[in-house]
Formats: structure tokens, sequence, C-alpha cells
């Protein structure tokens, strides 16, 4: 099966059986589904035809109704739309429970990317040894975060799993079973989640898929590439943001983060726990018996302790199960050792922490914090800071900032922000005595635009009474501006004295944070990218010229627009000019389920993550990343690109469009995520309060995808109109950093349909708007096929484009109702006394409408 295109593979193992299967849901026996069942069908058909027909969505939701609920009410009608977007939902769970189940089949588990490939390749170019010593020191950290942008409840992803692995048995009983739970269980969330409700949904994948995904990679890297000696770097750190992640999210509180580190180190434990008593089943051995069963109930009353107090430290763990080892090894032939060294592996990897809760906040609230600080503390009499502090300039504020010592009580701060923001640094020396330092290690500034920023977060350590901080401070650039000068402000804050003595403490090591999200919402998405690259470029000579080794930490979302797509490939695109020591991104959403959602998928997109840096550094080291003359063309496309999506920005319609013809406003009624929606507290739309995810997801749900390709065609189209196609051309064959951007380019114009909201051409506001997002997606989509040669959008991609395609098809009849209902409200909103009733429930409709739209996404454009 195996040796089938993967194309042939898809279709077999996937599109085939959906089709089987979904036939089958159609046919169960529920109150109401039975009729949905057969009249979605003809729905969908109707859809087809009324789009290649030009009709809008509200004419062909009238023309279904006019054919087949001729006699019904009108308020049955809306029933049964209602009845269609729930089972449209289940139809695309359906859909990802097949995709999973032949994961391992569709995607060749030993091909290009996987470590089998790394090793044989390594054996073959005789460049074993050098790739051993590369893994000496090089990890990846993918990091979890609560972005709302995952639909599913914990109910629907554990039948998502359970349904993977009944269709992988052939049990049809149970696929029926699981079918009929599927179509009674609901997905609809009455109330927001908390952010300890965010942690514990993760928590999850990392109990069920990410501790046997890794600690299998970790076994294989030691196993066959060490064959059996010891290797010191544990190459997988895992990295968590529900809990910690403060950033516009009011109800992150100090105790709720130490509730989330706690949760983490006991879901640790219980694994180890586990695995000891699937140990003992092996390990029956004289001399094993009585240290065996100490570890496992000392784990056992762990898990359940009251406070923090363990029963056993990571280092006793470690040094008895070492032992049990030595003791199979001498007196008992080394009968499963190997699982022995399984369990000592994971120890190493995950500690007691499990994965490191990462602290974050923005600047602004920094900035707000120490002035509170600073007056609290003048008022106290407490003698840190100068009567004049508040007036000083930056670099004067600077070097007090450098000196302060002092310590100053959380609750001794009127101001609530102030004082929260100051109680989570105390809480990270907490997690860090019970978890480990590796448990809460990190402190992240967002919207970090000066040296200043980052000298009162590492000054706040030291007014928390921590002399010597066992803490990274990570300042992240997002916006193009920020990126320029970032390089910038690094020189100044390594050539402060007190930062730099930091710094060697800390291994002359500075983890440097990089917003793709908000770089794409503010400079469109070739200049995102770009800016990236030259700030890393940049900062990379900074800190070399300093003897310090840069760390950057991605902050990457699903989609394209917002640094998602092929992020394998991307980073093996890298040349010499960066850092590439460690790759650490953020993880959001529904990319969490999707590539890593099973032990398959886990496994298969660590390796290639895994691959793509040592692919850099071992079998294509010192190389540019293209030849000057193309980094130039690459320069240019950008600017033209940061130009053209600036105007657009500015375009009058702009927010209004966004506003009224989307489903931005929408977002906030979801119930998807504890953060909300927007910054700031004005119901007015301020472009810079837009948070990315439903900036992004917005243009998504109108299927006009415009961050993930505006601007990419006037920019290419411009050098074809002064008879310089060939440089684009150039930069494209040299540069697989080029090429990954359109590749991922294409993916966003390959999910857009603007067949979908061609009626609002009519529109007698927003008409000329559309006409300019449409023309731009027509030129876009014109000059890649011209410049990659392909006849159409991800040729060379065919199992992923089929993929794209059928979950496309699946949601179409779920974006016509979405896009009647938008119909409806905007014309009723023109009503001088409107029916409030009926538009909330076509308000009602819209944002149902958003989930199964979504999640059939799988990266949201």
């Amino acid at each position: 099966m195996s040796r089938q295109p993967k194309l042939e593979r898809f279709n077999n193992l996937v599109k085939s059986k959906y089709q089987v299967y979904n036939s089958l849901f159609m046919t169960l026996p529920f109150n109401g589904i039975t009729d949905t069942g057969v009249l979605l069908p003809l729905f969908d058909r109707i859809c087809i035809r009324g789009y290649d027909k030009k009709y809008n969505p509200e004419k062909i939701v009238n023309y279904f109704f006019e054919k087949y609920q001729r006699d019904v009410t009108e308020s049955e009608r809306y029933d049964l739309l209602f009845r269609f977007i729930q089972y449209i939902e289940r139809q695309v769970v359906l859909f990802d429970a097949i995709e999973d189940s032949a994961y391992r089949i569709v995607n060749n588990m030993d091909g290009r990317g996987t470590l089998r490939n790394i090793k044989e390749e390594a054996e073959a170019q005789s460049k074993t040894e050098e790739l051993k010593a590369y893994l000496e020191n090089f990890k990846i950290r993918p990091v979890l975060t609560a972005h709302p942008t995952q639909f599913y409840p914990g109910a629907v992803l554990g039948i998502i799993n359970d349904l993977s692995k009944a269709i992988n048995d052939n049990d049809l009983e149970m696929i029926k079973k699981l079918l009929s739970q599927l179509g009674k269980t609901p997905f609809y969330k009455k109330e927001k989640p908390t952010p300890y409700d965010e942690a514990v949904s993760l928590i999850w994948y990392l109990e069920n898929v990410f501790y046997k995904s890794a600690s299998f990679i970790y076994n294989y890297l030691q196993q066959n590439i060490y064959k059996g000696e010891t290797l010191d770097n544990h190459v997988i750190d895992l990295g968590f943001w529900p809990g910690g992640d403060r950033d516009g999210n009011p109800f992150v509180t100090t105790e709720i983060t130490l509730k989330v580190a706690s949760r983490l180190r006991n879901t640790i434990i219980k694994n180890y726990y586990r695995d000891i008593r699937n140990l003992r089943r092996r390990i029956t051995f004289v001399g094993t018996e009585a240290p065996l069963s100490d570890l496992e109930r000392r784990l056992y009353d762990s898990i359940f302790l009251e406070g923090d107090q363990l029963k056993i430290s990571l280092e006793e763990l470690e040094s008895t199960l070492r032992r049990i080892r030595n003791l199979v090894v001498e007196r008992h032939e080394g009968l499963f050792v190997e699982d022995i060294d399984d369990l000592l592996n994971k120890i190493r990897m995950f500690g007691y922490h499990f994965a490191v809760l990462d602290i974050r906040q923005d600047s602004r609230v920094h900035m707000h914090v120490m002035e509170e600080i600073v007056k609290q503390s003048q008022k106290d009499n407490l003698g840190i800071f100068p009567d004049n502090y508040l007036e000083l300039d930056e670099a004067e504020q600077i070097e007090i900032l450098a000196k302060v010592r002092g310590t100053v009580d959380p609750a001794t701060l009127e101001d609530d922000i102030a004082r929260k923001t100051l109680e989570s640094i105390y809480a990270m020396r907490d997690i860090q005595k019970y978890n480990g330092e590796r448990g809460c290690n990190r402190y992240i500034i967002s919207n970090n635009q000066t040296g200043l920023n980052v000298m009162q977060a590492f000054s706040m350590f030291h007014l928390a009474g921590w002399d010597n901080p066992t803490v990274d401070i990570v300042p992240l650039f997002e916006t193009v501006p920020d990126l320029k000068i970032a390089g910038e402000v690094m020189r100044k804050l390594y050539s402060n004295p007190v930062y730099a003595a930091h710094l060697k403490e800390r291994g002359m090591k500075q983890t440097i944070m990089l917003g793709f999200s908000d770089g794409t919402k503010d400079g469109g998405y070739l200049m995102a990218n770009w800016s990236i690259f030259k700030a890393k470029e940049e900062l990379t000579k900074v800190s070399r010229e300093f003897g310090i080794k840069v760390i950057f930490f991605d902050g990457r979302g699903g989609p394209p627009a917002r640094g998602g797509g092929k992020t394998h490939q991307f980073y093996a695109s890298l040349g010499e000019t960066i850092e590439d020591e460690e790759i650490q991104l953020t993880v959001q959403g529904q990319t969490i389920s999707s590539n890593f959602g099973t032990t398959d998928s886990c496994q298969y997109n660590l390796e290639q993550l895994l691959s793509s840096g040592i692919v850099n550094g071992v079998f294509h080291p010192k190389k540019k990343a293209f030849p000057d003359a193309d980094r130039k063309t690459m320069e240019d496309l950008a600017e033209i690109s940061y130009k053209t999506y600036s105007d657009f920005k500015a375009h009058p319609n702009f927010l209004g469009y966004l506003e009224r013809m989307s489903t931005l406003k929408f977002y906030a009624k979801t119930n998807i995520g504890s953060r909300p929606s927007k910054r700031g507290g004005s119901d007015k739309l301020n472009f810079s309060d837009l948070r990315a995810i439903p900036f992004v997801g917005s243009w998504s749900q109108l299927k006009q995808n415009v961050p993930g390709f505006y601007g990419v065609g006037t920019a290419i189209e411009a050098f074809e109109q002064k008879g310089e196609f060939d440089k684009v051309k150039s930069l494209y064959d040299n540069s697989l950093f080029f090429r990954t951007l359109l590749e991922n380019s294409m993916m966003s114009l390959t999910k857009s349909f603007f067949g979908l909201t061609a009626y609002m051409q009519d529109d007698p506001e927003f008409g000329a708007f559309w006409d300019l997002i449409h023309e731009e997606f027509e030129r876009t989509k014109r000059v890649l096929l011209k410049l990659t040669g392909y006849d159409e959008l991800m040729q060379e991609e065919p199992a992923g484009k089929a993929s794209i395609q059928e979950r496309e098809r699946i949601v179409l009849p779920l974006l016509t109702i979405q896009q009647f209902a938008l119909k409806k409200i905007q014309e009723m909103q023109r009503e001088e006394n409107p029916d409030q009733k009926k538009l909330e429930m076509f308000e009602k409709m819209v944002t149902r409408s958003l989930f199964g739209n979504i999640n059939a996404s799988r990266n949201s454009a």
C-alpha cells in the first residue's frame, strides 16, 4: 500500500472511507437527523450548481427552500439550517478521524525528513560522527499556546481519537456506536473556558501524545545513532503558555499559574507511576522487586499529596532506576533493560515539570507597573528609586534599573495590575522550587520596543528578592518597525555590564522571540517574513560580536498568514547568517490537533522539525540563503508588497468591511478562549486593538484569505512589467526560503473561494473594495502559476490539495448558510425597526457556523 503514490493512498484510505462512513452516519436513527441526512446532500448539490451559475448564497438557500421545503413554515426552514450546521460539524469530525487513522500510511513514516532517513543519509555520506556532534547541542521546542482557534470540546477530541482507532481496527460496531455518540454530543460551549480549563485541555496532549512520541524519538536517537551511548542533550523540550500567558488576558491570575504548574507536575508523575507499574510486570528479578515497589508507592503518594511536598525527589527517582538498571545488566542478562532506559529517558526529558511554563506580559503593562512600583516605594520610604526617577530619560532609567536592589511586597501595591504582575514573578520562584528550574524559567515581554522594556522586567526580579534570577528575559519583537530596530536594542543590552553579567550566569545564551502573526497583520505577508529574516540575521551578527548564542523563538500561528504552513521547510531554508542551534515555535489552536493530535502525526512532525535543523547544520552547512543579486530582488519585492498592503490597510473601507461584511465581531461570542477577542475596552473598532487570530480568521471565513497573499501578486507583477521577471525566477530557483513562502501563499489561495462573496460586488458601499481584493487574488494566482510553471495551484502537493478540496467541499453548505445569515443581518440592520428576535437568530446562525469552518481548515487559512 505504501508504495502507491501519496495521492492514491489518500484517495483509497481517506476519501473513499469518508464516503462509506458518511453514508452510514446519514442512516443513523436519530430524531431529526434522518431527514437532515437526506436533505443535506440535496442542499450540497444545489450549492455547487448555484455557484457555477453565479448565484449568491441567499438565492441558493431560497431556491432550496422553494424546491424541497415549500410547505413548511419559515421557522421550520431556519431550524433545518441549524440542523445542517450541526450535521456538517460532525462530518468534519468524521473526516478528521479518518484522516488521522490513515496518517501513518498516507505519510511515509520512514521517508524524507524522518530520523531513519537522516540516519541513512548520514551513513551514506560518512557524516554519522558529525550528526552525533550536532545532536549534542541542537534542540527543538514546540510551545503549546491557548490562542483560541480550537473549537472542539474535550469530549469531541476523545471521540476523534477513539473513532480513528476503531477505523484502523475496522470495528464496524464500535464505529456505529461512536458515530451515534458523535451525533448526540454537543459542540457548542455555553460558557467561556477559564485559563485553567484551557491548560487542562492541552495537558491532555502532553499526557497522551507528546509523552509517547517525544520519548520514542529520544530512544531512537540513543539506540540507532548513539548505539546505546548516553545522549546528554534531551533534544526535545516542550513549552506551555496556558496559565502563564498574561498578555491581554485579565483572567490569568497567580493562583491559576500555580495551579497549572501543579497540574503539569502531577500529570508527569502519573505517567511515571503508570510506567513503573508496567515495568514491574517485566522486571521481576531478584533484587528488583523491593526498590520498584517503593518507587511505585512513593510516586502514588506524590500524586495525591496535599500541598507540594513530594514523597520522592527527581534525583532519587533517577538514581534508584539506575541502580535497578545496573542490577539487571550485571545479574539478569540485561533482560528488558530497554524498558528501564525508556523511563530514564523520559525523566531526563520531562523532569517534574513536563513542559516549561512561560510567563508573558505586554511591555506597556510593565511601563505602568514600574511607575506604580516607583510611586509606592517612594511613598513607603523604601529608598529604592531616586525621587526624580520618572522624569529621567531612557538611558538614565536603564542605569538605575540595572542596579536596583531591595524587596517590594506585592501586597503593599495599591494598583491591581502592578500587584498581580509582581506576584507572577514571586510565583516563578515557587514553581522552580517544586517543579525544578526548567519548570518556569522564561519571562516573555510582548510588544518589546526598547532596552528599557527589558530592563524593567529584569529589575522586577531583583525587586522580588531574586539576587541572581535563574530566569531568561525574552523580548518579543512583533511589528515591522520593531523588527528593524531589534538589533540596536539588543546591542545596548549586551553592552550593559549588569545585563551582560546576567547572561554569563545563563550560559551566554539569549532567547529572542519574533512574532509572525502581528508582523503579517502590520506589514503584509512578504514584508513580515522578510523583516523577520533580516532581524534574525542582524540579531545573529550582533550576538556573535558579543560571544552570545542567540536562540530564536518564533511566534507562529497555524495558517501561512501567521507564520504557519510548511514550517519544517522554512527552517531548512535558513542559511549560515542565522543562528539555528535551537528551533522554538508556538503551536496553537487546531494546529495542535492536526499536526500533533495523534502519536503518529506528533512523531512525524517532531521528526520533520528535527531534520530541518539537521539539514542546515550537518548536510548543508555554511551556505547562503540566496545569492546577493537575488537578495536585492527579495528586498524590492518585500517593499512593493509592503506599500501595496499598507495602502490597502489605509483604504477608508478597510475596517468597515471587516466589521460589517465579515464574521469579525462574532468571534467574541464563540466562547472558545478565555482571552477577550481584542485589546482595549472601546466599542469602536480600532486596527491596533485587533488580535491576529480573529483578524486572520475573519478573512478565512470569507474565503478571501487576504493576509496570506495580498501584495504578493502586485510585487511580482511590478517586476514583470519592467521586463525583469527573470530576476524573480532566479530568486525562486535559488532560494528555498522564497519558494517556501510562495508555496504557503498558494495554500492560502487554494483555500479561497470568491464565488461565495461575489454578491458583495454589487454592494453600493463595499463593491469596489471587494473588487480590489478579488483583483489581487487573480493577479497573485496568475503570476505564481507563471513563476512556478504549474498548471494549477499546489500542483506538486496533490495529496495535500486533495485534503483541502475535500474539506472545502464538506463545508461549502456551511459557508453558504453563514453568508445567507450575514446578508440577512445586513438587510435587517438597514431597517428602521428590525425584528430583534429574528436578528438574534441570524446572529446565532453566523456564530454557530464558525465552528465547522475553522475546524475543517485545520490551519484557518
